[in-house]
C-alpha cells in the first residue's frame, strides 16, 4: 500500500472507518459521516485521527502508515466519560 499524498492517505483512512463502522454497528453510514480530526507526516510515516458526526456514536479511529513496511493499522476506540478536570 502507498499514497500519493496527504489527501489520498485521509481518504483512505476515512474509507476504512466507514467499512469497520458499517461492519461493526446497527446501521451503515455514508463516507461524508466521517472526517479528520487531525493528521500529520513525518517522513515516511502517516498519522490521521478521525471520527463520525453520527449523533450518540463516540468512536474514535487512530491511523498509523509504517511507510517502512507499507502497512495501514487502525486503533478503534470508544470514549467512555467527559469530564471537567480543575
Amino acid at each position: 500500500m502507498k499514497f500519493t499524498g496527504m489527501e489520498d492517505f485521509q481518504i483512505t483512512c476515512r474509507l476504512e472507518l466507514k467499512r469497520w463502522f458499517d461492519n461493526h454497528r446497527s446501521t451503515q453510514i455514508a463516507y461524508n459521516n466521517t472526517y479528520v480530526v487531525w493528521s500529520c507526516k513525518t517522513l515516511q510515516n502517516y498519522k490521521c485521527l478521525c471520527s463520525t458526526n453520527i449523533d450518540g456514536d463516540s468512536t474514535y479511529a487512530e491511523f498509523t502508515y509504517n511507510g517502512d513496511k507499507g502497512e495501514l493499522y487502525m486503533d478503534a476506540y470508544t470514549k467512555e466519560a467527559n469530564i471537567v478536570v480543575s
